[in-house]
């Protein structure tokens, strides 16, 4: 009948009986479990969690940032005995997946239109511009350079992997100088259109323009739009200017100030850098040159394009966050 009535097994029901009529309302409460007692509070422990989430600065310690031992330390100056050790301090932030030793670097946004700049890309690699999808004949494409690309040989000839041992890398090399690689990447077709130049600049620049844009499909498509950050080679209203003046259908389209995160061109050059350029064993800037445009061939005989998620709503969601941690960014920021 009780069981019935609390929804729960018949022995619990008899086991809680028969606790009470033996010690009264006393056995009810629970027994004494079996094994060490609690060292440390549960309110110990989310004090030490709670400053791990804090900068050391803020409780006056002169530390960039906090370790397990550094924690223990300072809550034994805090008067708490036992104090933890800091295996114990990290088992705790374990539980909670929390590394205060570990940082990442990142900038806040200061473009006063930055939600308005990143949106219009956001919505080119949606196939939009200005609320109306693009047609077939449309294409956008990312652009930018990767400058100060070392030609180094090695003095010896690295040795190939084999069982149980990785490739061996000789550390020593000699330097042959450096060069520029300038690349065009067709956002949705993933095709990847490149050259190597001596540097930067506005020359080598136009020269890529030229190259791709007197190229099918591009010289007859009825708008090519260039995302582009904020280089010195393609800066501000005057490369829109001259872009649009020698190739009336190409439209440059800026990403905010310090948004290269967002072109999608910067995802191909860490594709180049992880599978060509590192490690690096090249005789000279000529034959620099050669792997980095083979590569580029190989690259497009297998390429698809990349699964770009991050869209114009997860950008409100992070320009929010950051709002919550910058108490003097600009309004214009929400877009």
């Amino acid at each position: 009948m009780i069981a019935e009535r609390l929804g729960i097994c018949q022995d619990t029901a008899r086991k809680w009986r028969r606790r009470y009529c033996e010690q009264g309302i006393e056995g009810l409460a629970d027994a004494p479990r079996p094994g060490r007692p609690r060292v440390f509070s549960a309110r110990i422990v989310a004090g030490v969690k709670a400053l791990a989430c804090e900068m050391p600065t803020s409780s006056g310690t002169p530390l960039a940032r906090w370790t397990c031992p550094e924690l223990a330390r300072h809550t034994a100056a805090s008067g708490i005995a036992p104090a933890p050790s800091a295996s114990t301090v990290r088992r705790w932030l374990a539980d909670d997946a929390l590394k205060p030793w570990q940082h990442r670097s990142w900038i806040f946004p200061r473009d006063p239109h930055f939600a308005l700049k990143a949106s219009r890309v956001l919505d080119l690699y949606q196939r939009e511009w200005e609320g109306e999808p693009l047609g077939e004949d449309e294409y956008v494409l990312s652009a930018d350079e990767k400058p100060g690309v070392q030609a180094r040989m090695r003095i010896h000839l690295p040795l190939p992997p084999g069982p149980g041992r990785a490739m061996r890398i000789e550390s020593e090399y000699h330097r042959f100088g450096t060069l520029a690689y300038l690349a065009a990447y067709d956002v949705h077709h993933a095709r990847v259109m490149g050259r190597c130049e001596p540097t930067t600049g506005i020359r080598p620049f136009t020269a890529l323009v030229d190259q791709v844009m007197q190229s099918e499909p591009y010289a007859s498509a009825r708008r090519v739009f260039w995302v582009v950050d904020n280089g010195s080679s393609h800066r501000n209203w005057a490369a829109a200017a001259r872009l649009s003046d020698a190739y009336p259908n190409a439209q440059m389209v800026h990403l905010p100030v310090h948004a290269s995160w967002l072109n999608q061109i910067e995802v191909y050059f860490s594709v180049i850098q992880r599978k060509l350029l590192s490690p690096d064993d090249f005789e000279d800037l000529d034959e620099l040159a050669a792997q980095i445009l083979a590569f580029e061939n190989h690259y497009n005989a297998a390429a698809r394009p990349f699964d770009w998620k991050f869209t114009r709503t997860d950008l409100n969601r992070l320009l929010a966050r950051i709002r919550q941690h910058d108490r003097h960014a600009p309004h214009p920021l929400a877009g």
